[in-house]
């Protein structure tokens, strides 16, 4: 059964201001600035004073879900320019020392399993990585740029070819924080 009307609201702290112009959604807030388009999606995005309403009228269930999931991108931005979100990698090694450190918008993983050439991995949008002896701290305002970085060198480091429960070696996430560092 459809229901006539679904909607989510959003109260927007008093730090923050959030301006909602045909469907482009702009965040500002003491971290900085995010725009986000939400265009593609059938759904009412209505913004007043700090309050904003995600609706759709009788909606499917493809709108259903549009609703929750532009909800959820529009708090995570909100989150994003007030706390910020950080990422922790871990270096893990037991046969070959391997070595970090970032070339513009690169960061280079050398001596991986004991390669030759280094692997590079993009840093995505506007992130800051920072690198310790033993870990890697991502951290910016945008989530899915942060989560999209520390997903790509992550994968860049997974053993292939060899017993995984021998080669532990790699670069492991284990500890994602709202707000930065």
């Amino acid at each position: 059964m459809r229901l006539p009307e679904v909607s989510r609201n959003i109260e927007v702290p008093a730090d923050v201001t959030l301006d909602v112009i045909n469907k482009t959604v702009s965040v500002k807030g003491a971290k900085g600035n995010l725009t986000r388009d939400f265009s593609y999606a059938p759904v009412a995005i209505d913004g007043e004073d700090k309050n904003v309403r995600i609706s759709a009228k009788w909606p499917r269930k493809k709108e259903t879900a549009l609703v929750g999931t532009i909800y959820s991108h529009i708090n995570n931005m909100i989150v994003g320019v007030t706390k910020g979100y950080s990422y922790k990698l871990k270096i893990v090694f037991s046969h070959f020392p391997i070595s970090v450190k970032t070339q513009g918008k690169y960061i280079l993983i050398e001596n991986f399993t004991g390669e030759r050439r280094p692997r590079s991995v993009k840093i995505v949008g506007n992130v800051k990585v920072k690198i310790e002896p033993e870990d890697i701290i991502i951290e910016g305002i945008n989530l899915e740029d942060v989560s999209q970085t520390a997903a790509n060198i992550e994968q860049s480091t997974k053993v292939r070819r060899k017993d995984p429960r021998v080669f532990l070696d790699g670069i492991y996430i284990y500890e994602r924080n709202e707000g930065m560092a």
